[in-house]
């Protein structure tokens, strides 16, 4: 178990599976905004591809809002997408909407810790809060 996951499980009181899938949902979130400055987050966590494997698959009546409100273009449409995604995804993992908020801190703290605070100020305007 990796230090990420641990911090995920003993903090906000997830299974191993569900904080592996919990976390490559939002590092998946993460990558498909940062784009090319994503290779800071794999820079200072890199087993971050891997937990990105294990986030569960998108689809269902979520996933076909989100790839609707995607193909509205613009920041506000894919931003949308994004949320619909995680919320699929975290239902995937049995877990609720409150459970769910509790990753995103974990995760910032968690790589502010490993890259310094740039990288936690970046990380912090692409995931939800």
């Amino acid at each position: 178990m990796t230090d990420l996951i641990r911090e995920l499980v003993t903090r906000v009181g997830v299974q191993e599976s569900q904080a592996e899938g919990g976390a490559g949902l939002l590092l998946k979130l993460a990558k498909d905004k940062l784009g090319g400055d994503f290779s800071k987050v794999t820079a200072a966590l890199p087993e971050a591809e891997t937990l990105i494997g294990a986030a569960p698959a998108g689809g269902g009546a979520a996933g076909l809002a989100g790839g609707l409100l995607g193909a509205l273009g613009g920041d506000k449409g894919k931003g949308l997408a994004g949320m619909a995604g995680l919320a699929d995804g975290f239902s995937k993992l049995n877990l609720d909407r409150g459970k769910a908020a509790q990753f995103v801190p974990v995760i910032l703290d968690f790589l502010k810790s490993k890259g310094g605070p740039d990288l936690g100020a970046l990380l912090a305007k692409v995931l939800p809060q």
